[in-house]
């Protein structure tokens, strides 16, 4: 299934960066708090529809700062308050292939991954040795690819990267996946046409300020806070990558689509192309059927408060296109709670 082109075209964000661990630490109660206030009510009629033993539900997320966590914190706050016997806790990850790693030894019982990833993993394709048993709760919004450049670089199209250097996305998250594929589809060599590193987005964002490196690819929202304040300090541009996405889309399927950035996502940039990338909502397929069922319907009925607080009016859980996760097989009690809720 496909997303509406309105959701396809919406911006999503990410959050914003905070300054020190005393102060994420306060942000987070805080979110949780209101989080908790504004699911309230709305869970209380669908309160204890899971009947196991009460346990731990651990969410491996993506990096501090980013839209990937901060989904993740506020869907445990959602669970735990409509189901009182789940106690759900967000982790902060560098990404999709560190999250399925930690599907796979046990380490999470859910996490937020890349169709690209989810479905390498799932074949056993490479990055991934041998394939991984999954399942899906649901498909939960729309990631942009975004190769970021300086403004006063003379960098001004994917094939420019031929001779520089380039952080493509952190060690283990799904970014540098789809570095990997698209340095592979242009024909460079990492090593010899191409200097490839993988950091995490802060020390990318250092990097390009110092000059280390020439790029950084980054997966997630638009805009993204951190990439904001980059342009307000020295000025970007993004690539497009329209002229990437056919031989993406012949090497490894339809995981891939063409969505715009909007103009003035960023302060000098103007609409442009680039590839857009569904995150899944992942678990094993040893997930209880009944805890699988209660986290489909907080994604349901809470669809539309389950944004955080910086992305209102700009990102959307759509519960039209959550059973649209492709080649990965929906959790059986996963699919009996969308034709309990959908027909």
């Amino acid at each position: 299934m496909r997303t509406p082109r309105s959701a396809r075209r919406a911006w999503a964000a990410t959050g914003t960066r905070a300054t020190g661990a005393t102060r994420r630490a306060v942000l987070r109660a805080a979110l949780a708090g209101a989080t908790a206030s504004a699911f309230g009510t709305a869970a209380g009629c669908a309160a204890g529809s899971y009947r196991g033993p009460d346990r731990p539900l651990m969410v491996a997320a993506g990096e501090p700062g980013g839209f990937y966590l901060a989904f993740a914190e506020q869907l445990a706050t959602a669970v735990s308050v409509a189901e009182p016997r789940l106690h759900a806790q967000a982790a902060a990850t560098e990404g999709s292939q560190d999250n399925i790693a930690m599907l796979r030894d046990g380490r999470a019982d859910l996490a937020l991954v890349l169709a690209d990833s989810a479905v390498a993993a799932f074949h056993g394709q490479a990055p991934f040795g041998a394939p991984t048993r999954l399942r899906a709760l649901g498909r939960v919004y729309e990631n942009y690819l975004q190769l970021v450049v300086r403004a006063d670089g003379q960098l001004r199209t994917v094939a420019d990267l031929a001779g520089h250097t380039a952080a493509l996305g952190a060690a283990g998250s799904g970014a540098a996946v789809c570095g990997d594929r698209m340095v592979a589809v242009l024909g460079l060599r990492p090593g010899v046409d191409l200097s490839v590193v993988h950091l995490p987005l802060a020390d990318a964002v250092g990097g390009l300020v110092a000059g280390r490196i020439d790029a950084l690819l980054w997966s997630g929202g638009v805009p993204t806070p951190a990439l904001a304040e980059l342009d307000e300090r020295v000025g970007i541009h993004l690539l497009p990558l329209n002229t990437v996405l056919p031989e993406l889309r012949a090497r490894y399927g339809r995981v891939y689509e063409q969505v715009p950035v909007p103009s003035g996502a960023y302060r000098l940039v103007r609409e442009l192309p680039t590839v857009g990338v569904a995150n899944l909502l992942l678990c094993r397929p040893e997930l209880a059927d009944d805890l699988a069922a209660a986290v489909v319907r907080v994604l349901v009925r809470d669809a539309g408060r389950l944004v955080p607080q910086q992305a209102l009016g700009t990102q959307f859980l759509d519960a039209r296109t959550l059973i649209g996760t492709g080649d990965i097989p929906l959790h059986p009690g996963a699919a009996a709670a969308y034709r309990e809720l959908h027909g």
